[in-house]
């Protein structure tokens, strides 16, 4: 995929992945475009996917405690599912996805 990339991304990791019974944890190295300026915390984002919007909230009710209220977006419907994501009190990036509606 290297080739698909410009050179200077091509040391990034574009998805890691680790999966706990229900839930799966993904991340990746950041590819925004350079007009957003990278800060320590905001060059990845994790992503949180489940099944049901229940099953996510507990999890990001506890990460989201002291998050950015900016860009925060609570879990809500989409066409495809469940959808959310935050920068925590660190200014790292979180993107829950339920595959499912709730």
């Amino acid at each position: 995929m290297s080739t698909q990339f410009p050179k200077e991304k091509h040391t990034k990791i574009i998805n890691a992945q680790l999966k706990s019974g229900a839930l799966e944890i993904s991340a990746t190295d950041w590819m925004a475009s350079p007009e957003f300026n990278p800060i320590q915390g905001n060059t990845f984002a994790i992503f949180i996917i489940g099944s049901t919007h229940h099953e996510l909230r507990t999890v990001f009710d506890k990460l989201a405690e002291g998050a950015d209220k900016i860009r925060f977006q609570d879990l809500h419907e989409m066409p495809f599912g469940v959808y959310g994501q935050f920068y925590d009190k660190y200014g790292v990036q979180w993107i829950f996805v339920g595959k499912d509606q709730a």
